[in-house]
C-alpha cells in the first residue's frame, strides 16, 4: 500500500457569535486572516492561512451552550500541531480564555487543551520529537 500525504484542510463549525470564534481562532493562531466569505443563506468566514482554515458559519438558531461530553455522540475536539505551545496557551489565557482540560506535559510532546465561546474544546500540541515512534509513544 502506498502512502498518501493527508492532511485536513479545514473543519467547518457553526457557532453562536461569528466576531467571537473569529476573535478566538485569531487569538491562538494570529496569522489565521480571512480568506472569504459571505451572506447568502447565513454569514460564514473561511479563516486561515493558506494551507488550512477553519469555516465558521453564525448559527440562525442560538442554541443553549453545552459542555461536551467525550461519552456521547459527536466531535470531542480538534487537535492543531503547533510550534509553540505555550505562546498559544499564554495569548489565550491574557485574552480571557481559559483551559478546558489540565495541560499535559509528557516525554515527547505537550498538549493542552482550551473552549471557545460555545464550548468547542480545542488541543494545541507541540512534538518535541521528530522521531515517528516517539511522537506516536502512549507509554508516558
Amino acid at each position: 500500500m502506498r502512502t498518501q500525504n493527508i492532511y485536513l484542510e479545514h473543519a467547518n463549525i457553526t457557532v453562536n457569535d461569528l466576531q467571537e470564534a473569529i476573535k478566538f481562532f485569531q487569538t491562538a493562531f494570529p496569522h489565521f486572516k480571512i480568506r472569504g466569505g459571505g451572506n447568502d443563506v447565513r454569514e460564514w468566514v473561511h479563516l486561515g492561512d493558506d494551507n488550512t482554515y477553519i469555516a465558521l458559519n453564525q448559527a440562525t438558531q442560538n442554541d443553549l451552550k453545552i459542555k461536551k461530553n467525550y461519552d456521547k455522540v459527536g466531535i470531542n475536539h480538534l487537535g492543531f500541531v503547533v510550534q509553540n505551545v505555550e505562546e498559544i496557551a499564554n495569548n489565550l489565557l491574557m485574552n480571557g480564555y481559559k483551559r478546558d482540560f489540565s495541560k499535559q506535559v509528557e516525554q515527547f510532546r505537550i498538549r493542552d487543551y482550551f473552549a471557545d465561546a460555545d464550548g468547542n474544546q480545542y488541543e494545541f500540541v507541540q512534538y518535541l520529537s521528530e522521531i515517528p515512534e516517539e511522537k506516536n509513544s502512549y507509554t508516558d
